[in-house]
Formats: C-alpha cells, structure tokens, sequence
C-alpha cells in the first residue's frame, strides 16, 4: 500500500500546528525543543546579578496539560493508521501463501462421444462451461469401426479422454480403465433408484458401479400397419401368436418365391440382430447363459430357426431385414429404437408401429415378462488427472433437465432422440407410439454378451461367433454342438475375460 507523502518539517518554519501534528506522526525522533535561555550566552559564570526576566509570554514552557493533549490527539490519529497498516500487511501475507491453484486456470476435459454429433452436444457444453469457468469441454465424435481397440490403445498410452463411451457390456474389458462412480456424483442408493434395473446389473462390480448412462434401449417389435391392417390381424403378444401371425402375412408368388416375408427369423447371414433375438429367446426360457448350455437352450435355438426351416416365412435370397422392412416387403422386424431413424431415412412415407416383443404364455400370466436391452455408458479414465472436473459434467449430463436437452437436440438432428435412462423419466415418452413400448420394456428389460453391432472384437463377437457356427450348422442340418462346442468356447471367453460364473 503507498503512503502518503508527507511535507518535511523544516519547509516553513512557522507552519500551522496541524502541519506540525500531521508530520510528527510518520518521525521516529520528535522535533527537539527550543535550547534553554541560558545556553545563549556565554560559558563563564553567570554573574550574582540575576538577568532580566523575560516576559511572561515568550518562550514558555509547554505546560504538563498541553504536552498530555498533543500526545492524546497524536494517538488517536496514529491508531487507525497502523490498524490499516495491519491489515494491509495481513492480506499481502494471505495472498503470498494462497495455494497454487488459480480460478484463472482453465481445465481442459477431453470427451470421445459415439452417437451424437458435435452439434447435439455443443449447446449442452457451453452452459456447463458458463456454470463452471474454470471447466472446458473438447468433445469428438468417435466412428464405431474398431473404436474398442483405439479406445483402450489411448488409454493405455495416457493419451486418451477423461471422459468416454462404452457399451453396456464392455464392463469386463474396460474394469481396469474405468474410475468407478464417486459418491459425491451419486450414492449407491441414488443410482439404483434412478436407473433401470438392466444398469445395476451391467455397471455394477463389487460394491461399486462404473459408469453413467445417457439412454437406455431395447430390442421391439416393428410391424407393417398397411400389411395388418389388409389382413385383419392383431399384433402378437406371445410367440406362439407371433408364428400364426407370420405364417398368415406370408404372400409367395406361383414359384414359391417369398414376395412379402411374415417375419425375419432364424438366421444369421441377413436378420439383422439376430444374436439379439436368440439372446432374448434363451433368457425368456431360462437359459443360465454362464453355464453349459442344456435341453432349454436347444428348445431356444430351434424355435429361432423353425421359421425358415419349417414355416418358411423367411430365407436366404432376401435383403437384410431392415431393407426388408423398409422396403414394405417385411411384416415383422425385430429392432432397438435406432432402427427407427434408419427406415425413416430409407422410407419416409412407410406406415409402421412398434410393439413389446412377445412373451411366453406362462411370463405373460405370471407377470415375469422378460425383454433385451442394449445401451451405451458414459464412463471416465481411472488414467485421467482431471476425474473430479470429468465426473463433474458427467453428473451434470446426467440430471433429467440436461437430458431433456440432449432428448431434444438429437430429435433435431435425427428423427428420435435418446430414450431416457431415468425411471423417474418414463412418463414423458408415454404420448409416443412408437418410442413408448422401448421404454416400458426398460423396467424388466435383461442384457449378456450376446448384443449385436458393438463391433468389439472382443466378448460380445467371440461368444456371437460360437453361436452362428451353430446356428448355420443346425441349418445344414447337423448337430449344433450347443452343448459341446459352443459351450466350451463361451465358457473360454468367459475365463478370458474375468467373467466368473453366478
């Protein structure tokens, strides 16, 4: 702090007594008093004849009660000032040993996001930034071909984002790249409570959970209006309607050639998700997918393929089942909610609806219905030097008003948005015909390795790759070797990767 500057004493002789007061209190000596009279003269004996006395009024001595007053006042001017003194030095003492971090300082998250484009999520970044100045977002959409690999080649080389997206069920490959979820972002109690029951049972490792997801998905059932409608038949609810129903919508023209397909099932080449609808048909039927595979699962797997072997509803000189029903040359599809934008990107003008996927009888009348989900996570590096200021926009991105502004932004840049993951959230797509039933498949909705198009190359293409050897075997056929082959190979994977049987 700069003091004032101050007169020196000795300018004016004769300056006001204020002057005077006002310098002396920045002096260290005081100003000396006047000599005594005496010592004006000379050294010699003062004669018995005593001096003149002078008068009365010059060169008086100040009393004891003036001096008392001078000090008096010179102090209560003095106090403020090294009060401010101390204070001043105090501050400068503080900011000297403030500690290093500076709110000046910006922070950099690095974020490789899949499915939504940099223009859904830039609205969302910029108002976590203004909530939070000292955070920056870099945001890159990843490609999903070979993404696995990139993903865990950066990481380990410390190169890679402090905030990335997995699948559902890459948890076993990623466990040791990924920094579980802080309680300070969300408890266990919270997360359970807010998400789907399929999360607690893809996220969780040990007592802690890895992960937050921004969606939730399930496999449904698509169907041609225009085609039900013509013939007068309800949507299925159990699978033994569904294969009445698709025997019936099959139209073949006189050579036998499949013209409109009843619905695409039983094989691997060109039903897209395939691995997906046999996954859920195992687990509909009890299947412990973990251990050996037994009669109930060879029950699954040739219901799966009694369409095209037995019912021919579907073969192998058609186009893939999306095209198909894109095409208005399928009555029956199975998909998740993002097939949605690819047929109505093929065939704006196509008049489809969307039903839960059907039920064995017994589910149905006991309650104990069971879908397929498939979804994505957002997790953050165990690696990253940033996990407090990552988990922070991860919390942020996964409150239910920021969800509502991703919901909105990708219906923007695409027909649907993300399906929401909160439970506390299913109401608002209930107005939605066609987004309505993935939502409500959500609560009682499984998932395992079996989940199609992750393009890992690591535990859902392996144990995916045991069955389509079986299932295109049993088409030929010949034995699957579901209980042999298949089997061993998915226990092998398994071990492969830290999945311990339940």
């Amino acid at each position: 702090m700069a003091l004032p500057e101050i007169k020196n004493e000795r300018e004016e002789k004769n300056s006001d007594r204020s002057e005077v007061e006002t310098a002396s209190v920045f002096k260290t000596q005081p100003r000396p008093l006047p000599p005594h009279p005496a010592t004006f003269f000379s050294k010699q004996a003062p004669s018995q004849v005593p001096p003149p006395t002078p008068p009365q009024a010059s060169r008086q001595e100040p009393s004891q009660e003036s001096v008392s007053k001078f000090s008096i006042k010179n102090l209560k001017f003095l106090i403020p000032v090294l009060f401010v003194l101390l204070i001043g030095l105090a501050g400068f003492l503080f900011w000297r040993s403030r500690p290093s971090f500076s709110p000046s300082k910006i922070v950099e998250v690095k974020y490789w996001g899949l499915w939504e484009p940099s223009s859904v999520m830039e609205g969302i970044m910029a108002e976590f930034e203004r909530l939070h100045p000292n955070i920056k977002v870099s945001y890159e959409q990843q490609s999903i071909i070979d993404y696995r690999q990139r993903l865990q080649s950066a990481l380990a080389s410390g190169k890679g984002p402090d905030i990335f997206c997995f699948h559902n069920t890459w948890l076993p490959m990623f466990i040791n790249d990924l920094d579980s979820v802080p309680p300070s972002v969300m408890d266990a109690a919270t997360f359970e409570a807010a998400f789907y029951p399929t999360v607690k049972q893809s996220l969780r490792y040990n007592s802690n959970y890895y992960g937050v997801p921004l969606m939730v998905d399930t496999l449904s059932l698509f169907y041609n209006k225009d085609i039900f409608t013509t013939n007068q038949v309800a949507v299925p609810k159990t699978w033994d309607e569904f294969r009445q129903v698709a025997s019936r919508l099959t139209v073949r023209d006189e050579t036998g050639r499949i013209q409109i397909a009843g619905a695409s099932m039983g094989m691997t080449a060109n039903v897209d998700h395939w691995s997906d609808i046999l996954g859920l048909m195992m687990l509909q039927n009890g299947v412990r997918m973990d251990k050996p595979y037994d009669e109930i699962a060879e029950q699954a797997l040739q219901f799966f393929m009694v369409f095209p072997k037995n019912d021919r509803v579907w073969d192998e000189t058609l186009p893939s089942s999306t095209l198909a029903f894109a095409g208005g040359k399928l009555a029956m599809y199975f998909g998740p909610s993002w097939r949605i934008i690819n047929i109505r990107e093929t065939n704006p003008d196509l008049i489809f609806g969307v039903a839960p996927v059907p039920q064995l009888p017994q589910s149905l009348i006991e309650g104990k219905q069971v879908a397929w989900a498939s979804y994505w996570v957002e997790g953050v590096s165990t690696r990253s030097v940033y996990k407090q200021e990552a988990w922070e926009f991860v919390k942020y991105i996964a409150e239910q008003e920021t969800l509502e502004r991703i919901y909105q932004a990708g219906s923007q840049a695409h027909y649907i948005g993300a399906l929401y993951p909160r439970q506390d959230m299913a109401s608002l797509l209930n107005d939605d015909s066609l987004l309505a039933p993935f939502v409500e498949q959500a609560s009682y909705a499984q998932s395992w390795y079996l989940c199609s198009r992750t393009f890992d190359n690591g535990i859902n293409d392996a144990i995916i790759k045991y069955f389509e050897d079986a299932v295109n075997r049993a088409l030929r056929d010949e034995s699957s070797q579901l209980t042999t082959t298949v089997s061993e190979g998915v226990a092998s994977v398994l071990s492969k990767y830290g999945v311990a049987s339940q």
